[in-house]
C-alpha cells in the first residue's frame, strides 16, 4: 500500500511521510502480536471465538458500506451481521447449530427482505445478493480459522498460519517497495509486484522453517515450503479479490480502524483466503 500526498506534501516530505507511515505498522504489529499469542495459547477456545466473530462483524461492517456507502440500510446490515454470527457460532458449536440451517435461515431472511424494505425493488434485490455475498465471503473463510483451532494442537496451527500469512505480507510489502518492476494485476491493484509476491514467498517459507523448528516438528521441510507457497499464493489473490471490492466502491481503505492497516478487512483480506487453504491442507495431505 504506497502512501498518498496532497497538494501540501513536497517530495522532500514524503519520505519522512513513508518512514513514519511504516514505524506505525510496526508498532501496531508489536503490540497485537504478544497480546494475540497470550490469547491463542492460554485463554479457552470460546476467546478466541469471541475475537474472530468481532473481527468478521467488523469486516462486515466495512464490507457492507462499500454497497451501502452514504444510504441507510440499518434492516439489511443488521441481517447481515446477525447471519455471519450465527453461521460463525455453527462452525463453533455444529452440534448446536447446523451450519445447513444456518445458510437456509439466512437465505429465508435475505431473500424475504425486499418484502419489507422501502427501497424500490430493483435495489432491494441487489441489497439481498450484497448481504448473502458478504456473509459467505467473510463467515466461511474465517470459520476455518475457528475449524483450524479445533483440530488436534489448534493452538500451534494457529500461530503458524497468522506467522507465516504475516512473514507473505510482510515481504510482499517491502520487496514490492524496494524491488517492485513489474506489474502483477496493474487494472485491479497497480502496486502489486511480481517481486513483491516473490518477496513474499521467501520471508513466508523462512517464517514456517522457522515456526517447523520452534513448536510444530510434525511439519516437514516439504511441508513448510509447500505451505509457504500455498499461502503465498492463497494471500495475493486475496488481496487482489478485496482490491477488486474497494477499486468498484471508489475507495483507498475499508476503513481505519486500526492504524497505518486501514480497515479490519484490509488487515484480514490475506487470511480470507490462506485460512481455508490452510485448512485444508493440513486435514487432505498431513492426515
Amino acid at each position: 500500500m504506497e502512501c498518498g500526498t496532497n497538494d501540501h506534501q513536497t517530495l522532500q516530505d514524503l519520505p519522512v511521510a513513508r518512514r513514519q507511515f511504516n514505524a506505525r505498522r510496526v508498532y501496531t504489529a508489536l503490540v497485537f502480536a504478544p497480546l494475540f499469542y497470550l490469547l491463542v495459547r492460554y485463554f479457552p477456545a470460546t476467546v478466541f471465538f469471541a475475537l474472530v466473530v468481532s473481527a468478521a462483524l467488523l469486516a462486515l461492517v466495512e464490507f457492507y458500506r462499500l454497497h451501502f456507502r452514504e444510504e441507510r440500510a440499518p434492516i439489511a446490515m443488521a441481517l447481515g451481521l446477525v447471519s455471519g454470527g450465527l453461521l460463525l457460532t455453527g462452525m463453533q458449536w455444529p452440534g448446536l447449530l447446523p451450519e445447513r440451517m444456518v445458510l437456509l435461515l439466512m437465505l429465508i431472511a435475505v431473500l424475504t427482505y425486499p418484502l419489507f424494505s422501502r427501497r424500490e425493488l430493483g435495489r432491494s434485490l441487489v441489497d439481498s445478493a450484497v448481504l448473502v455475498f458478504g456473509v459467505l465471503y467473510i463467515g466461511i473463510t474465517l470459520g476455518h480459522l475457528l475449524l483450524t483451532r479445533a483440530l488436534e494442537g489448534g493452538e500451534f496451527l494457529i500461530f503458524f498460519l497468522f506467522l507465516v500469512t504475516w512473514a507473505g505480507d510482510t515481504g510482499a510489502y517491502y520487496a514490492g517497495r524496494g524491488l517492485g518492476r513489474r506489474q502483477l494485476a496493474p487494472v485491479i491493484s497497480p502496486n502489486k509486484t511480481v517481486e513483491g509476491v516473490l518477496g513474499g514467498l521467501i520471508l513466508a517459507v523462512a517464517a514456517a522453517l522457522v515456526a517447523r523448528a520452534w513448536f510444530l516438528p510434525s511439519f516437514s521441510v516439504t511441508d513448510c515450503v509447500a505451505i509457504g507457497l500455498l499461502l503465498t499464493l492463497a494471500g495475493a489473490l486475496g488481496d487482489l479479490t478485496e482490491s477488486v471490492l474497494k477499486r468498484s466502491a471508489g475507495v483507498k481503505d475499508s476503513g481505519t480502524v486500526i492504524p497505518a492497516h486501514g480497515g479490519m478487512l484490509d488487515r484480514l483480506d490475506s487470511l480470507l483466503f490462506a485460512a481455508p487453504a490452510f485448512y485444508y491442507y493440513v486435514t487432505l495431505v498431513k492426515t
